[in-house]
């Protein structure tokens, strides 16, 4: 659906709005006398400009993470299996962080965990305070997981589908996002010294927001392409 910007509004490289420059009706001729076509057109202009900022503010929100990090997050769970539900993951509507029931990892110790995540679905997963250092997390799917303040020092994301992810303070050294999908996650204060960045799928406006996070080594803003 096309909206009449003038303004283009760019979420990620793979995810664009484009606006397109106000068309003149049928009826109306562009003959004649130019301030009449103006003082014509000021009721189709006004309508843009609603438009416009409606689809801005709709474009912001679609692009957030699934739980903001000041919202306030749900009671932690009483089931005394909750961490063992990472090895079993969910998998309804898993590339947009849809699940049947959320899964609570909070506070959870998967250390230098090795077979049973690999590839697993943690969509939507609450990961705040868990630790999964040294752990395998190749070909996980992690769509709009809440992982502030969690610890995945030394983690192998190798090909996995980490997009709208809030990582926020989370401890990332040494983790290796090799030809991981990283667009729409974001990092404020996180630690990213030593990780790997090689191939990793991200989009242009998500990539200038990393690249501010100043824990990234020399060789690591030199992959990304960090000025």
């Amino acid at each position: 659906m096309d909206f009449p910007c003038q303004d283009s509004i760019r979420i990620s490289e793979s995810s664009a709005l484009v606006g397109t420059p106000l068309r003149i009706p049928p009826f109306l001729s562009v003959t004649g006398d130019r301030s009449s076509l103006q003082e014509s057109l000021s009721p189709f202009k006004e309508v843009q400009n609603v438009a416009c900022g409606l689809l801005a503010v709709w474009a912001v929100t679609a692009a957030s993470p699934v739980i903001a990090a000041n919202q306030r997050l749900p009671p932690l769970s009483t089931d005394p299996g909750r961490c063992e539900r990472a090895f079993v993951g969910n998998t309804i509507g898993q590339a947009n962080g849809v699940y049947d029931k959320p899964i609570d990892l909070r506070f959870c110790d998967f250390t230098n965990e090795k077979s049973n995540l690999k590839g697993k679905s943690l969509a939507a997963a609450l990961m705040s305070d868990a630790k999964f250092d040294g752990a395998d997390m190749s070909e996980v799917v992690m769509s709009k997981a809440y992982a502030v303040g969690a610890s995945f020092k030394g983690v192998d994301f190798s090909n996995a589908v980490i997009d709208r992810v809030n990582f926020g303070k989370a401890n990332l050294k040494g983790a290796v996002f090799k030809n991981t999908v990283l667009s729409g996650s974001t990092f404020d204060e996180a630690q990213l010294e030593d990780a790997v960045f090689e191939d990793t799928i991200i989009g242009y406006i998500d990539l200038q927001k990393l690249c501010r996070n100043t824990s990234i080594g020399e060789e690591g803003r030199a992959v990304l392409g960090c000025r």
